[in-house]
């Protein structure tokens, strides 16, 4: 498979690197200016309504917030050129997997994408991510830089995998809701060497590119288009049910269902894991996140904050549900906490629950 940064030209690489370094800056270096000036306007806010009330009136925020959109516009549109520049090549190796498939890739034109997925170009991504072939490209490539770099080789995902999710020696199957373009998928099949695993997505660009890839890597996963809220999948069949970053971007309603059916598709004993993002406690970090949400096109971040998925899960008759801290850097799940971190990150955790035995 091509890794398009292996031909970037020189001034594509010098755009990238510094549209990084533009990100990293943001993070390490504005917004902890930012938390100094709110913190010198007074006591601490008690809700995060009052806490977005004051810090929209800072000196600082038009630069911060202006900064934060304008920085993911132009990762998209210097990704997007690097891409466009070689679409016949990246369209042709989709179409020409070689060798006898390891895996399978079943997509459905019939699938209905709700209206809540196709509304908004989620994260600012002109088109979203499944509109065409080569916008499954341009979101792995973008998403590489989105991660600061951090999650090359899937060390990320590694991490979740290897840090939240059990050990099940004789695992049969273990199903990725909401799988993209795999990224999250190809670690379970060094975790769960023995199980069947299967991505479900609505998007067929990204699942042509996830079953490429792997296929090129000899890793054995079903691929198929539909609706993590109705896999298709029989009751019982999954030892894990997980998914990643992709709860958030639900409305309230679609995030019950999908836990609904996670628990519909569990054995008696697995385990629904799911990678995403919880309020901190702290009403001015967590008013930074809901503001950069709608700076971000993610209008459901809220839906997810206010809903009780403890409560949803109790009521799907999973147990033992709760949340967990999650540090992205190198622990993995971290039950003391996201510790004391000067720049902005996402408030990653994870969500698990079981189905109960009998």
């Amino acid at each position: 498979m091509i890794d398009i940064e292996d031909q970037l030209t020189l001034d594509e690489r010098s755009s990238i690197d510094f549209i990084l370094t533009l990100r990293k800056r943001w993070s390490d270096t504005v917004y902890p200016a930012l938390a100094e000036e709110y913190a010198a306007t007074g006591p601490a806010a008690d809700t995060v309504e009052a806490a977005t009330g004051r810090l929209r009136e800072l000196s600082l925020y038009p630069w911060y917030s202006h900064l934060e959109r304008v920085q993911q516009k132009m990762l998209w549109k210097t990704v997007g050129e690097a891409v466009v520049n070689r679409a016949g090549e990246l369209r042709g190796q989709l179409d020409g997997v070689q060798g006898a498939p390891r895996g399978r890739l079943e997509l459905d034109p019939g699938v209905e994408l709700p209206g809540w997925y196709t509304d908004y170009d989620i994260h600012i991504q002109p088109g979203g991510f499944h509109s065409d072939d080569l916008s499954a490209y341009v979101y792995e490539l973008g998403a590489r830089i989105v991660m600061l770099r951090d999650n090359d080789g899937y060390k990320f995902h590694r991490l979740f995998t290897e840090t939240a999710l059990p050990e099940v020696p004789r695992a049969t199957r273990v199903l990725d809701i909401g799988c993209g373009f795999g990224k999250s998928t190809r670690p379970l099949t060094e975790r769960y060497p023995g199980a069947e695993v299967i991505g479900i997505d609505f998007a067929a660009p990204g699942l042509r590119l996830a079953h490429a890839e792997a296929e090129a890597d000899g890793a054995a996963i079903t691929y198929r288009q539909g609706d993590g809220r109705a896999s298709g999948v029989e009751d019982a069949s999954c030892d894990v049910v997980t998914g990643t970053m992709v709860l958030h971007e639900m409305p309230a309603e679609a995030v019950r269902e999908t836990v609904v059916e996670a628990a519909r598709l569990l054995k008696p004993g697995g385990t629904m894991s799911f990678l995403e993002f919880s309020p901190t406690g702290d009403p001015f970090r967590d008013a930074t996140i809901h503001e950069h949400a709608e700076r971000n096109n993610e209008p459901f971040f809220r839906d997810l904050f206010a809903t009780d998925l403890v409560g949803v899960c109790a009521r799907a008759g999973l147990t033992g549900a709760h949340w967990t801290p999650f540090d992205e850097r190198r622990a993995g799940r971290s039950p003391e906490g996201w510790g004391e971190r000067r720049e902005w990150h996402f408030p990653w955790a994870v969500l698990t629950a079981t189905k109960p035995e009998n």
